[in-house]
């Protein structure tokens, strides 16, 4: 794939329920077969991770893993309870410790708050205090050698952030230079009346942009236009990573399924479906200036001394 040379990612449950390692290895393999350079896994109790044995896997398929970090009850970076918010941001300190192990330098994840179907606004004290929180994280984290984000989710999901400018408004209040936004096209359509400028506000501090459609199924497939986007963001300088994610409940674990709302079956082969993500993304870049230069030199339209990027 050297006419494509993005950063990418699919999400191991596209394919699999689970890091079962018979399961586990069948799927890094098509994964590695298909030019995606990570894997996003489910969230890992860390206690009962083999981490050697994973790292060792995930090395053997030249794939990294990010991992998925979050709050639990009894540890909430926004709980008002003092325990209780510092029993989160130890969580989380931990999940930073579990992604090191497994060789990866990326954990992303809902680090402000419990998941779920929010009540009510945060207050503004418990925001700052759990941006803070997710800050001193962040700063460790970086120590650590991994880039932390956080994901930018729905109103249904969460209070906490929805918008890229709250994502920005976040990461100021966070007062870390090392925290990361995680964007995903399938929030951004509920709630960004414009993806593309959306893309632009959280630039500056973007790290991980992730490619998932309104009915979580194939990426070319729903109402977002993902090739439009990605050449979009490509001309306005994004050059972080991307990341691809699809849900069916024919794949998830039961429990994962009600977790996420996933009702019905989208797809049902996941390697088809990472297959054909690609494709689209090849679109997509195909159709930025990068692309559309590329394909100018491949036909021989423009001299190599010439296409140097802007010329």
């Amino acid at each position: 794939m050297t006419d494509l040379d993005l950063d990418l990612a699919c999400h191991l449950n596209v394919l699999v329920p689970d890091t079962e390692p018979g399961r586990l290895t069948e799927a890094l393999g098509s994964l590695a077969g298909l030019g995606y350079r990570r894997v996003v896994l489910p969230p890992l109790d860390a206690e009962r991770t083999d981490a050697a044995a994973l790292r060792d896997l995930f090395a053997a398929h030249a794939l990294a893993p990010i991992t998925i970090a979050g709050q639990a009850p009894g540890a909430d970076v926004s709980s008002a309870d003092a325990a209780e918010a510092a029993a989160g941001e130890a969580m989380l300190r931990a999940g930073v410790e579990l992604t090191a192990a497994l060789g990866g330098d990326q954990m992303n994840g809902v680090p402000y708050g419990l998941f779920g179907h929010p009540s009510a606004p945060l207050p503004a004290a418990r925001l700052d205090a759990a941006a803070r929180a997710v800050g001193r994280v962040a700063d460790y984290a970086h120590e650590q050698g991994v880039m932390m984000t956080f994901e930018v989710l729905n109103r249904y999901e969460t209070s906490v952030v929805n918008t890229a400018q709250q994502a920005m408004d976040f990461v100021a209040r966070s007062g870390s230079d090392h925290l990361r936004i995680h964007l995903d096209t399938f929030h951004m359509a509920v709630e960004e009346a414009d993806l593309a400028a959306a893309v632009r506000t959280a630039l500056p501090k973007l790290g991980y942009l992730e490619l998932g459609q309104s009915g979580r199924g194939a990426l070319g497939s729903g109402a977002v236009d993902i090739p439009a986007l990605i050449a979009r963001a490509i001309d306005d300088g994004y050059a972080g990573r991307w990341g691809v994610e699809a849900f069916s409940r024919s794949v998830l674990a039961e429990p994962a399924a009600d977790m996420l709302a996933i009702w019905r079956d989208p797809f049902h082969d996941g390697a088809a479906l990472a297959e054909d993500a690609i494709r689209v993304i090849r679109r997509g870049w195909a159709g930025s200036a990068a692309g559309r230069r590329h394909d100018r030199i491949a036909r021989g339209g423009i001299p190599r001394a010439q296409a140097a990027p802007g010329r």
